[in-house]
């Protein structure tokens, strides 16, 4: 800190600036001091950082917008809330079943919600389709124990907080796909709701530039914790917003100064922390960090050691306040200055703990939201400190354990029950019973009234849309055909099948193309001129490559979203699209396509996101596979994508060879998700291989959808047959090992494609649940069994993915079943080493059919090991999973 060698010179100066202000307003003043600044840094002067401002309030008392409507009502509405929160998790752990559940993180964000419900958060009611509001997952007590209130959700639904089984309970958190008419987003996996948050206040201005959804004064409102901020994804694309000048956007961050085993800077202030990286992302900050019983002693102040004291203390010690009481905070707060100790000497110790954070005074919260729904050119948060467990009293009120309170102990009941007036006797304490008034009480119908005004009831998921009319398969024939002599990878053959949906008068203008920063490796640059790249200013210079046919052009009517070099901002650009049937009643048809090892991989917690939202929309994992991509090595090939993508129940995952297969699988995806409007989303491999495409044969297409059809019948008359089964670019391999077979050692070979390993195996497990619950009807027989039922001979299945992901249907199988992967690590060199090293090449097909025969009897090992020799393969090759 620099000393002040001439206070007089620095009140003249101060002063100045103030009569600046009063004679010709604030902007004069800001324009003054940005004039200063720059003659400053002209006379080379190092100017201090200037990115936080003093600890206080950004609103002054006196510039505070006032507060409308019944404040008493209000905060009785507010209390009721809290109890029923309160009552519901207690309830839920009042016994020995252990379901857990969340009191501290409500309580410390009750009156941020309230003033939100009652005066700003609008519903999709009277033509505007409501505000989207990220909810804070831990704080899903509070909205339910808000909705109980408004009749929407019954006691029995409240007893069965946790208790889903039954289909009578309500989920711990938000999740969309269990209570589908209620929550919007999933938001309980830190870090993802504000990352969602930002992307759908993107998508909103690019449906709005598009004319295809007028969104109006629709606000994005994103409720996160302050702990929560150290996620990376939490302010990993603030910047975006800033850039983008998201003014539909407000974050409000729960300061409650604690997260879930301590202080979440005990030795900072994360207040002022957010300040900074926020106002340098170019957002608009309020700080709500002291209540009105604070304003009173700013003002007295007249030795500025108030706001010193306020700027000097750490988080730490503001939790210790808190925590000890007010005695405590009169000796060490108060207590370092004695102008501070005489400041509040008419002050008792009641009163000094109750000075009260910005967070819990409605009055401030609201002049906060006011603000911040007036900014017409950027984002805003309002960063609002509170105390975690407000309300708790011992049992947990700033507490470094309360985030696992889960019940209070009798007497901190009653102080809970006396300080917010419910009218609960102490008789009934020890049940914790619920408190709803009767439907026409005051408390009810302001709050139903307040409602009304804003559109209706939240808390709500609307999923219900017009059908679209898809292409059909006829519609797409032009990659039926095959490719005669020329020769094309998948990823080609799907950017001319993306080409033909954006030119379909039907859905064109709802196919949105989506690539993180990869468009040319992909072969798409030929959209960029005839789709444009969606920029929210368009295109302010002259691109390097305007002379060229397929230049880089952005335009504000842009159809692809290009997202730079960031995965989970182009999947979550993806996920507002893939959701926009719901958010907005408008489907949206995204296609984001990248590199499929970073897929599942990096944004896999994105994905699940995506299946809890149900999503609709493709991803396109392309360069995929183990050795498809060969140049790359370890970091870019993928051999798992295919296996990730089996954990997520609706997603839908195929492994296509060829450009046929590819297109019947996208029109399909159309017709389910759009026509049928099933809750799937689509996971497509693409691979970058060159290979000439056959023209599609008959009546393949049912197979292909299932998972599995007969690409190759041999039309040897061998006594020995075996059945060999390939996906994606090693379906090929498999496919020359069958004519080796068949030439040199006189083996007939059937061959299988399997494009979707994933759904054969789905379709299995599904056939035997539902013949283990019908013992006495006649059984249903899996796809792949029915299909390898009359086939003769051991199967040999070969992929570019690990073992893992062909064994899953093992136990369709009939018979002998061997399985060739790349299970290891990737490495670069050329596509033969590679799928030689993986021992997935043809040699390693044939060599697996041979033994297959020889462990059946049919040949010799000597024949084996001969061939072994034939084929260029030795006993002591390395193993790939273990180097």
């Amino acid at each position: 800190m620099i000393d002040d060698k001439d206070p007089i010179e620095t009140r003249e100066w101060l002063e100045s600036l103030e009569a600046i202000v009063k004679n010709d307003g604030a902007d004069r003043a800001t324009y003054i001091l940005l004039k200063l600044a720059e003659h400053a840094v002209q006379e080379g002067i190092r100017l201090p950082m200037a990115i936080t401002t003093p600890f206080r309030n950004t609103i002054d008392p006196t510039a505070e917008r006032r507060m409308p409507g019944d404040l008493f009502m209000e905060r009785r509405i507010r209390s009721l809330v809290r109890w029923n929160a309160l009552a519901m998790v207690m309830r839920a752990n009042d016994n020995n079943d252990g379901l857990g559940g969340h009191i501290s993180s409500f309580s410390s964000s009750a009156t941020l919600y309230d003033v939100g419900f009652n005066h700003f958060f609008r519903g999709p009611g009277d033509g505007h389709k409501g505000d989207m509001i990220f909810y804070q997952g831990h704080s899903a007590p509070g909205m339910y124990a808000r909705s109980f209130l408004e009749g929407r959700l019954s006691e029995e639904q409240l007893d069965n907080f946790r208790r889903e089984v039954d289909g009578k309970g309500l989920s711990s958190y938000p999740h969309p796909w269990l209570m589908p008419d209620y929550w919007q987003f999933p938001t309980v996996s830190m870090g993802l709701g504000p990352m969602q948050a930002i992307y759908q206040a993107h998508v909103m201005k690019y449906q709005q530039s598009r004319g295809l959804v007028d969104h109006g004064d629709r606000r994005v409102w994103c409720f996160m914790g302050d702990g929560e901020c150290d996620e990376p994804e939490s302010l990993g694309s603030i910047s975006l917003a800033g850039r983008e000048r998201l003014n539909n956007l407000t974050f409000v961050v729960n300061c409650n100064l604690q997260r879930l085993d301590g202080p979440v800077r005990g030795n900072g202030k994360i207040i002022q922390e957010l300040e900074g990286v926020f106002r340098g992302a170019g957002w608009k900050v309020y700080k709500v960090i002291w209540g009105r019983l604070w304003d009173a002693l700013l003002e007295k102040d007249e030795t500025g050691l108030l706001q010193q004291r306020m700027d000097e203390v750490c988080d730490g010690e503001l939790q210790n306040y808190k925590f000890n009481g007010g005695a405590y905070t009169r000796k060490h707060f108060f207590g370092k200055y004695p102008e501070l100790l005489e400041l509040v000497k008419d002050l008792s110790d009641d009163d000094i703990m109750y000075l009260n954070r910005g967070g819990h005074d409605p009055y401030k919260v609201y002049a906060a939201y006011a603000e911040a729904v007036r900014s017409d050119d950027r984002p805003t948060v309002v960063l609002a400190m509170t105390v975690k467990g407000y309300g708790t009293g011992e049992s947990g009120e700033a507490n470094n354990e309360t985030h696992s309170l889960k019940k209070l102990d009798l007497e901190s009941l009653k102080t809970f029950r006396d300080r917010f007036a419910i009218p609960v006797g102490d008789d009934e304490l020890k049940d914790v019973p619920y408190y709803r008034p009767d439907p026409d009480s005051p408390e009810m119908r302001y709050m139903a009234q307040q409602r009304d005004k804003l559109g209706g009831q939240i808390p709500v998921r609307l999923h219900e849309f017009e059908a679209l009319q898809v292409p059909t398969l006829e519609d797409l024939g032009g990659q039926l055909k095959g490719s005669g002599e020329r020769e094309i990878s998948t990823t080609m053959s799907f950017v001319r099948t993306l080409s033909s949906l954006v030119k379909d008068k039907r859905i064109g203008e709802r196919v949105v193309p989506i690539v993180p920063d990869e468009a040319r490796t992909f072969g798409m640059e030929g959209m960029f001129r005839q789709l444009g790249i969606y920029s929210s200013t368009g295109q302010r210079y002259t691109p390097q490559d305007a002379g060229q046919m397929m230049f880089y052009k952005e335009d504000i009517k842009g159809q692809i979203m290009e997202e730079g070099i960031n995965e989970a901002g182009a999947f979550s650009a993806w996920l507002a699209n893939a959701t926009s049937y719901s958010t907005s009643g408008y489907p949206m048809i995204p296609f984001f396509i990248f590199y499929s090892m970073f897929g599942f991989q990096r944004v896999g917690d994105l994905i699940w996101a995506a299946g809890d939202s149900q999503a609709r929309g493709f991803l396109i994992g392309a360069t995929a596979g183990r050795t498809t991509l060969n140049g790359e090595g370890l970091q870019h090939q993928d051999g798992h994508s295919l296996l990730l993508a089996s954990t997520v129940p609706n997603c839908v995952a195929y492994d296509p060879a060829y450009a046929y297969e590819l297109t019947v699988i996208i029109q399909d995806g159309l017709r389910r998700m759009f026509e049928l409007k099933e809750n799937k989303f689509y996971y497509i491999t693409a691979m970058n291989e060159n290979y000439q495409q056959p023209v599609m044969p008959e009546g393949v297409a049912d197979g292909i959808i299932k998972g599995m059809y007969r690409v190759r019948a041999s039309a040897s008359e061998s006594a020995n047959k075996v059945q060999l089964m390939g996906a994606g670019t090693i379906l090929r391999e498999v496919l020359a090992a069958a004519e080796i077979l068949e030439e040199d050692y006189g083996i007939a070979a059937d061959v299988w494609s399997m494009t979707s390993i994933n759904e054969l195996q789905r379709e299995g497990k599904a056939a035997l649940r539902w013949n283990l619950l019908h013992p006495e009807a006649e059984p249903k027989v899996p796809w792949v069994t029915e299909c390898l039922a009359d086939a003769e001979g051991p199967v040999v299945a070969a992929t570019d993915y690990i073992k893992a992901h062909t064994d899953q249907i093992r136990e369709f199988v009939p018979g002998r079943f061997s399985v060739l992967g790349t299970d290891g690590y990737g490495r670069s060199d050329t596509r033969a080493r590679l799928r030689e090293f993986f021992e997935v090449s043809r040699e390693f097909v044939v060599l697996a059919a041979l033994r297959a025969l020889a462990d059946e009897g049919r040949l010799s090992m000597q024949e084996v090991a001969t061939a072994m020799t034939k084929l260029g393969i030795h006993e002591d090759k390395v193993d790939p999973f273990s180097v």
